[in-house]
Formats: structure tokens, C-alpha cells, sequence
């Protein structure tokens, strides 16, 4: 695992499932010029009336739209789609981007869209994954989790979450929904329906620096709640996702962990939903974040100073069917079989 390279392209995706709102969502991105440098990468044109704003067509499957966005239809691998759109920039048919936003459709796992990027030998060295953007209806949340267990991977892999068609739900039912998302994913931003209506480029950045946040905006960036704080509970139903989080006490062996966390996310990447946590390495003065989604792990970003009150290792972990006991056990064995450091204290909270 390396440091981020601030010179690739970040590749943002916007997932949520059937009617949640993605379209909308991405008629007002198509027409701001606020998001003229973007690439837009989109699997139906059919919905989204781009056709007043064409400024003229570029190739058979990209367009340049008056706002300054190339649109792109995927009618092929996604790995291809992202290739023939590098080509098309390099190439100099359209215009240079610096950033991609990709829709998926209603029914897609945006978990492996990240794989495809970092797995791609030409892809990784000039894309990297960037934010992921869930939309979710408040009329129908609740029925769309009961019947589609995709629905809660879309929520599990957002680094930010859209609350849209809260006009039309009751405030108790909104509330309710809030907990829901944050039971599932403790990690995300929630937003309202306004980052729907007036979309501005901050929605596809990662929050302020972690280095420049007090302990309890941390944290709750990070989904660590503070001491005495009751964990979330953990269900033994194979098709149910929870969230858990692991405190490590003492400095931890970076080698060695991240070892582990490539063996865990490649084995079980498809029940590891998300990992995301802050580490005191050994050795190191300062922390280092790391974030994971399913089967990839992105380059751990290594901050200035502890953003939190304490140096503890947190990590928070989103899966489904795996509870909290069985990543301790796996995670304490390891590193007392392969480090060559002592182990530190691992609990389970």
C-alpha cells in the first residue's frame, strides 16, 4: 500500500437504488458549468434529457455538452469504457478532465467498480478511486432493504450519503431512516435533498483534512464513538449487515496488518462490506488512515498529527454475516504467529 498520488484521476461514483433520485442528481451535474472539467460516465441516456445541452458530438459514444462535461454512454466492460475515454483525452478529441463521475444502475454493487480500477494495469496509473455517492429514497428505504440486499451494499460502500424525497415522508419516517443509514454505515456524511438540487464539486471531495479536525469531528467522520458509548448490535443472520469497530492498544505493526487486511478483504472481500479506521504505526510519529472497500484496500493517507484526543487504533468494520469476535480472533492470531513485535491488545466494542 502506497500514498495517494494527487495526480491521478479520481473516478466518483453515484449509486442508489431503482427511483432513488440518481437521475436528477445527474441533470443538474450535466448543466452546471461548476462541473465543466468532469468526464460523466452514464448507462442510459434515456432519462437523463441531456439532448438541448449537446454542443456537438465528439465521437460515437461521448459528448460535449454545453456545460463543459463530456457524457459518455457504457456500452461496453467498464474497464474498456475508461480506457476509450483516456484515449479520447489523451488523444485530444475532448477536452482534458479532472474527474470522472460514473452512475451505476439501480441494481449495481458500486463495491467493485474500486477493483476495477486499482486491479487494471493502465487504468491505475492514471485513475484512482475516489468518492462514493449514495442516493436513497425515504418513501421506499425501508421495503428496497427488505427485498434487495443490494441496497444496503449501496449504502455500506458510500463515503456520503443523499436522503432524497423527504418533501414526501413524514419526519418520524425520515428520522427513522437517518438511524438506519447510520447503524449500517458509520462512516458517512449524511446530506438532505439539497446537495440533490444545487450540487456543488464538494459533494466528490473527501471531508477537511483530517489533521485540521477536533476529536469529536473525527470521530464521528470516522464512526468511532466516544468511551461508554454502546457499540452496535451485531446480528447472526448470514444476509444481515452490521457495523463493529476494534480498538488496538499499543503501536501496531503496519507490515504486518496490512498483510492481514489484504488476506481478509481478498477472502472475504464480498462479507467485508467496508473497513475504515485511524492507526498508531510503529515506529511512526503519525497516524495513518486506512479505508477499504470489499475486495480493495486504497493507499492509506498518513496525517500530521493525532486528529483525536488519544492515540488509539480504531477500526470500524461494515459486514455481512461476520461479527466482531471472528475478525478478533483471525486478527490477534495472525500477528502473534508472524510479527516479530508483541501484539497489541485488541478489543472488541
Amino acid at each position: 500500500m502506497t500514498a495517494t498520488d494527487a495526480s491521478l484521476i479520481p473516478v466518483n461514483v453515484v449509486s442508489g437504488f431503482l427511483g432513488a433520485g440518481k437521475t436528477s442528481l445527474l441533470k443538474r451535474v450535466l448543466a452546471s458549468e461548476a462541473f465543466g472539467e468532469s468526464a460523466v460516465l452514464i448507462n442510459e441516456f434515456g432519462d437523463v434529457g441531456i439532448d438541448d445541452l449537446l454542443l456537438g458530438e465528439i465521437a460515437e459514444d461521448a459528448v460535449l455538452l454545453s456545460s463543459g462535461c463530456v457524457c459518455c454512454t457504457i456500452r461496453q466492460e467498464l474497464s474498456e469504457a475508461l480506457a476509450r475515454l483516456l484515449e479520447l483525452r489523451a488523444d485530444g478529441r475532448i477536452p482534458c478532465f479532472k474527474r470522472v463521475i460514473l452512475e451505476t444502475t439501480g441494481l449495481a454493487d458500486p463495491g467493485p467498480i474500486a477493483s476495477t480500477i486499482t486491479a487494471d494495469p493502465m487504468l491505475r496509473h492514471h485513475l484512482r478511486p475516489g468518492i462514493n455517492l449514495t442516493v436513497v429514497d425515504a418513501i421506499h428505504a425501508g421495503d428496497s432493504e427488505t427485498a434487495y440486499t443490494v441496497w444496503a451494499d449501496q449504502v455500506a460502500a458510500a463515503d456520503k450519503l443523499i436522503i432524497s424525497k423527504t418533501d414526501l415522508a413524514d419526519t418520524d419516517r425520515v428520522d427513522t431512516l437517518r438511524d438506519r443509514l447510520t447503524t449500517i454505515n458509520p462512516t458517512a456524511e449524511i446530506l438532505g435533498p439539497d446537495a440533490i438540487a444545487q450540487p456543488t464539486t464538494a459533494l466528490f471531495r473527501q471531508g477537511p483534512h483530517v489533521a485540521r479536525w477536533g476529536a469529536a469531528e473525527t470521530r464521528r467522520w470516522l464512526g468511532l464513538r466516544p468511551v461508554g458509548t454502546p457499540a452496535v448490535r451485531e446480528s447472526a443472520h448470514p444476509d444481515t449487515v452490521s457495523s463493529f469497530r476494534l480498538r488496538l492498544a499499543g503501536e501496531v505493526d503496519w507490515t504486518c496488518l496490512g498483510v492481514w487486511l489484504s488476506m481478509l478483504l481478498n477472502r472475504h472481500g464480498q462479507r467485508i462490506l467496508r473497513v475504515k479506521g485511524v492507526l498508531q504505526v510503529r515506529g511512526g510519529r503519525d497516524p495513518v488512515i486506512v479505508h477499504g472497500v470489499q475486495h480493495t484496500i486504497h493507499p492509506p493517507e498518513h496525517v500530521r498529527d493525532w486528529p483525536c484526543d488519544d492515540d488509539r487504533s480504531e477500526l470500524v468494520f461494515i459486514t455481512r454475516g461476520i461479527a466482531g469476535d471472528r475478525i478478533v480472533a483471525s486478527l490477534d492470531g495472525f500477528m502473534k504467529r508472524v510479527s516479530a513485535y508483541p501484539a497489541p491488545v485488541i478489543s472488541h466494542v
